[in-house]
């Protein structure tokens, strides 16, 4: 289990406006949130060291690079082969997250594809991993909300103030 540390509204602050821009400089964040350079400095590597920020890695927008098709293929399994199955998923390239999940199914595995062709394949590939006993399979229309944290961050934030780093501006 991760350490969990208490984040405060200039963390939220932080990791909104990285969430924006990963590419945005430590100087400009901090003229942003109108605290010095070190304090943004000390609060992104304490956020990176206690796990809270993983990385900065580009957002890829698959239609763009023609992965239009997205479904989700929800599994059900002998679940004493969970780890064997995972492990097959993940030399799939089409797959693109698995999630474990309570209910009657256990694995909720993203796929893209560039066709609907294409994403039968990749099913019957998955139905044909031993340990798979069902698969449902749902198109995915639209992403109207793609994942987010940053709402969830902003309400346990929400009161908190900026610890001792008092910003320079009043709007925060």
């Amino acid at each position: 289990m991760p350490n969990l540390i208490s984040i405060d509204r200039l963390d939220s602050e932080l990791l909104a406006r990285l969430t924006a821009n990963a590419r945005q400089g430590i100087a400009e964040l901090a003229a942003d949130l109108g605290v010095a350079r070190n304090t943004v400095q000390a609060r992104i590597r304490r956020l990176e060291e206690s796990g809270v920020l993983e990385g900065f890695i580009p957002s890829v927008n698959l239609d763009a690079v023609g992965i239009a098709v997205q479904a989700f293929v929800s599994l059900e399994l002998n679940q004493r082969m969970l780890s064997d199955v995972v492990a097959q998923l993940g030399r799939i390239p089409e797959v693109l997250e698995v999630n474990t999940q309570a209910g009657r199914e256990d694995l909720l595995v993203r796929v893209g594809s560039t066709t609907h062709r294409e994403l039968q394949a990749v099913v019957t590939e998955i139905i044909e991993i031993p340990g798979v006993t069902h698969t449902v399979t749902t198109m995915i229309i639209s992403t109207p909300i793609a994942f987010r944290t940053q709402p969830l961050l902003e309400r346990l934030t929400r009161g908190s103030g900026f610890g001792r780093s008092t910003p320079a501006a009043t709007n925060h």
